[in-house]
């Protein structure tokens, strides 16, 4: 059976950014009740990230890293964790914290009463 949601963060040198970010969506994710995994894909950083990314997942299951073997993109990124997701409803998000985990449950909540596809469109 699939999991309920998946979160596909594609990351590039964003050491400075995982833990903080994963400290915000944790609380999010398990307000949801529901079987969730967060899909982080490592485009090959150069940095402490691809470090980062393996403590996270030793300490939470639910955390799946995918690498690139090579520095392909960010559409290349997400393609690969959208491939790699198991969830029945995906959230994409940047590894910059660029978006605010609060969103997610007002997401899931207009996929809920039918919709198929949510887009925040951001402010100019």
């Amino acid at each position: 059976m699939p999991k309920y949601l998946s979160i596909v963060i594609p990351v590039y040198n964003k050491e400075e950014n995982l833990k903080i970010l994963y400290k915000e969506l944790k609380p999010f994710l398990e307000s949801i009740g529901k079987e969730y995994e967060i899909v982080f894909v490592d485009d090959s950083s150069v940095d402490n990230s691809p470090k980062i990314l393996h403590q996270l997942a030793k300490q939470d299951t639910r955390i799946k890293v995918v690498k690139l073997l090579s520095n392909y993109g960010q559409s290349a990124a997400i393609a690969a964790g959208l491939e790699n997701a198991e969830g029945r409803n995906i959230v994409t998000m940047d590894a910059d914290l660029q978006h605010d985990p609060k969103d997610i449950p007002n997401l899931l909540k207009k996929l809920e009463s039918g919709y198929d596809i949510i887009m925040r469109k951001l402010k100019d």
